[in-house]
């Protein structure tokens, strides 16, 4: 599939964010895109469950992951999501320099999330596998 013929398509979208305003609006902006958010979490734990919940490969086409959830970061599940073949994008409101080299090409999603930014990353981020 062409980059182009993307951004016509729905796509299924799990979020990972820990500041609940923040995922609000994110899920929101998403659905606004004409995408299906299938589940939203707030921590590790809550993200695992979700994961089991709506299945593995498959279940979902993406997924939008801030990298620093509280105190945890989100490296195992966005481990976890790409040994199953979904497309990682990862979200940060500051610097990352514990990016571990794994996730290099991860697109990232910069905070504040603008429409605009979200609507570039969703149009250009690869299918999944």
């Amino acid at each position: 599939m062409a980059l182009s013929d993307i951004s016509s398509v729905a796509r299924s979208v799990l979020i990972v964010e820990d500041e609940a305003m923040i995922a609000m609006m994110l899920e929101e902006y998403v659905s606004a895109l004409g995408h299906q958010v299938r589940g939203v979490a707030s921590s590790l734990a809550e993200a695992a469950a979700l994961i089991d919940a709506i299945g593995g490969e498959g279940a979902v086409d993406l997924a939008i992951l801030d990298c620093h959830l509280g105190r945890e970061e989100v490296w195992p599940v966005a481990d976890r999501l790409l040994a199953a073949g979904i497309t990682v994008i990862l979200s940060s409101g500051g610097s990352i320099s514990t990016l571990p080299e794994r996730f290099s090409a991860c697109p990232m999603l910069q905070k504040p999330y603008t429409m605009a930014a979200l609507t570039e990353i969703l149009t250009h981020a690869p299918a999944s596998v």
